[in-house]
């Protein structure tokens, strides 16, 4: 297998397949990937047998029926010049849901719980492991067969080869449990069934040195078995970490950017020497310079940056051109692609909305009159639709009142551990000043500033703003906005009470960052947990951020009153009513439009559009995605 290049997009779920099948909106997700110049795709997991489906939404290898989909998608792939891989996939005791809605019955080497998912799985009879070891020689001829480069037994995050491999997981008594030997025997016997299969195509092998599990795999088990590693039966090891079974594990799954960048080259150079085979490697690789350096020092020879690409599909292009100012680079936030696929809607992007939609999402062509438009706010919302409102061909003017554009992501980027966030910002503008928008800061637009400037057409991106909290106040005590909490002063030793009734990331990270200023903080939160309307992995994360930073969690409790030294706090569920003592309370008690009430009057008889936060309080998301849409508003054709 010849590839273009050293990069790769790993197998990822996309939530695009259809009733189990590659579907036209699955291919063309890949193919803008490919277009961009992508050297391998690797297409997420396919189910080898009827026990391996795991979602509701996952990729069906057991029968025919799948072969004319994957042919339509190694086509597509192969015409831009890019490889194409399938990995081949059993989960073991690791279901998330069931097809219908009942509870599943998971399969595994012995009948021992999974933490994560509290499923106890049942144990496979002998003659059903040799059923599932057929099951991935008959999955990969077919993949094979429909004109795809080769397969990927994916080994890694704990599933069933892992299970089997596992001590804690393989309590067996039969040939396939006891022995290093024996616990090796499904996985060897897997990729035999696959090799045989396969003739001539590749056969890679995705597995974890460590799984970060205190009961999973561990490095020096890991070497023992790869010395049973028969010569030829593989071509690629892509080397990951993590596990499925724990929540702590997981988080490595898709790690965010707390996890520090390429932080497994160091496993993968050892795993490249120790082996001597062809190594790629993941974990949070996001830029071509980092990309380069790797495969310069050996740590390995192809480089997995999937999200990287799932933020920018043309950054291989942009990378083979020089232009590396304009890659647009993930920032690791997880909101909208591994956190789409765990609420069940289709993979996308925060800084690139036409992921995942690239069969819906038209691009607006240039129009043959520009018009004047001017767009009012600098946060990601407005940038974004002064980039697609000038690219398209329009005379852009985007005025912001701050000394710098990027409105509340910088807010965000100043929270302990989301400093990479600021990059989104850095993107949107720069996408901004490409397209030939002029952005003017420190300018306020009102009702005399619209009159002179004469917009065709207006983007009222003006952001929010915090509203204040709905208590009964006794005397003057110190209540602070989010956004006013963390350019405040206190004294070391401070009692704070952060109330947060979202339970997302400003509450959590403001506690953080005044408890490592020497404030004693309690975190008091309406949600069960800390992080509840996070995507799990950085939920789990926040929380040990919380424990680590030393602040005081109460769960169920919101904010009903506040005197000079005392917050009155109630709980949730049972109207409980408990008093705090706080030298100042920060709320984080929900946003409003900041829509000053002279430009809405003004604006009344001008074709305008509200974005973003302006329209309602939400997230980065939306604001961008709002702002990529109005360059297609009717009104300015």
């Amino acid at each position: 297998m010849r590839l273009a290049n050293r990069i790769v997009s790993s197998g990822h779920d996309t939530v695009l397949v259809e009733e189990g099948r590659v579907s036209e909106r699955l291919i063309a997700y890949h193919r803008e990937r490919a277009r961009g110049g992508c050297g391998l795709i690797v297409v997420q997991v396919a189910a080898v047998h009827e026990s391996a489906r795991y979602t509701a939404h996952v990729l069906d290898a057991t029968s025919d029926a799948c072969v004319a989909g994957y042919r339509d998608l190694a086509a597509a792939l192969h015409t831009e010049g890019t490889a194409v891989v399938g990995q081949l996939f059993h989960p073991g005791r690791e279901v998330i849901e069931s097809l219908d809605g009942t509870a599943p019955v998971p399969v595994a080497p012995s009948a021992v719980p999974t933490e994560r998912f509290a499923r106890t799985p049942r144990a496979l009879a002998t003659d059903e492991v040799a059923e599932i070891v057929a099951g991935y020689g008959a999955a990969a001829a077919r993949l094979v067969g429909a004109g795809l480069d080769g397969v990927e037994v994916v080994a890694s995050h704990g599933y069933l080869p892992a299970q089997f491999l596992a001590a804690h997981t393989n309590r067996r008594q039969d040939r396939y449990g006891g022995s290093v030997e024996n616990r090796w025997r499904f996985l060897d016997e897997v990729l035999g069934s696959v090799r045989a299969a396969s003739g001539e195509a590749v056969v890679g092998l995705r597995l974890c040195l460590d799984e970060r599990d205190p009961a999973g795999l561990e490095p020096e088990e890991m070497w023992a078995y790869l010395a049973h590693l028969s010569p030829g039966l593989v071509d690629y090891l892509s080397l990951t970490t993590g596990s499925s079974a724990t929540r702590g594990g997981a988080t490595h799954i898709v790690p965010d950017m707390s996890h520090p960048n390429a932080y497994l080259a160091g496993a993968a150079a050892e795993l490249r020497r120790r082996t001597g085979a062809v190594v790629m490697v993941a974990g949070r690789i996001n830029q071509p310079q980092e990309a380069e350096r790797l495969v310069a020092e050996g740590a390995a020879d192809a480089v997995v940056m999937t999200r990287a690409l799932i933020s920018d599909p043309e950054m291989p292009a942009k990378a083979r051109r020089g232009d590396l100012e304009g890659i647009r680079a993930c920032v690791g936030c997880n909101q909208a692609c591994i956190g789409h696929f765990h609420a069940g809607f289709a993979i996308s992007c925060i800084q690139h909305p036409e992921t995942g939609r690239e069969t819906t999402w038209v691009p607006v062509r240039r129009t043959r009159r520009g018009r004047r438009v001017l767009v009012i706010g600098g946060g990601p919302g407005g940038l974004k639709a002064a980039a697609a409102l000038a690219e398209r061909g329009h005379v852009v003017e985007l005025h912001e009142v701050a000394e710098r554009v990027g409105g509340q992501v910088h807010l965000a980027a100043s929270l302990p551990g989301r400093e990479e966030f600021a990059g989104v910002a850095q993107n949107l503008a720069r996408e901004a000043q490409r397209a030939g928008a002029r952005v003017v800061t420190r300018s306020v637009i009102d009702a005399a500033g619209l009159g002179e400037r004469a917009p065709e057409f207006v983007v009222v991106a003006t952001g929010s703003r915090p509203r204040r909290p709905a208590i009964e106040v006794v005397g003057a005590p110190r209540l602070l906005s989010e956004d006013e909490a963390l350019g405040a002063s206190f004294e070391r030793g401070a009692r704070v009470l952060v109330a947060d009734v979202f339970a997302q990331w400003a509450g959590a990270g403001i506690a953080r960052a005044l408890a490592r200023r020497g404030c004693r903080v309690t975190l008091a939160l309406c949600a069960r947990g800390a992080g509840e309307g996070l995507q799990s992995y950085l939920r789990d994360q926040q929380i040990v951020e919380l424990a680590r930073d030393r602040v005081t969690v109460a769960t169920n409790t919101r904010l009903v009153g506040a005197d000079e030294d005392t917050a009155y706090c109630q709980d949730v569920l049972t109207d409980e009513v408990s008093l705090v003592e706080a030298d100042a309370i920060v709320h984080v008690t929900g946003r409003e439009p900041a829509l000053p009430t002279n430009l809405l009057a003004a604006l009344a008889d001008l074709p305008h559009a509200l974005i973003g936060d302006a329209l309602a309080p939400r997230t980065v998301e939306e604001a961008v995605y709002e702002g990529l849409r109005v360059a297609g508003d009717p009104r300015l054709a």
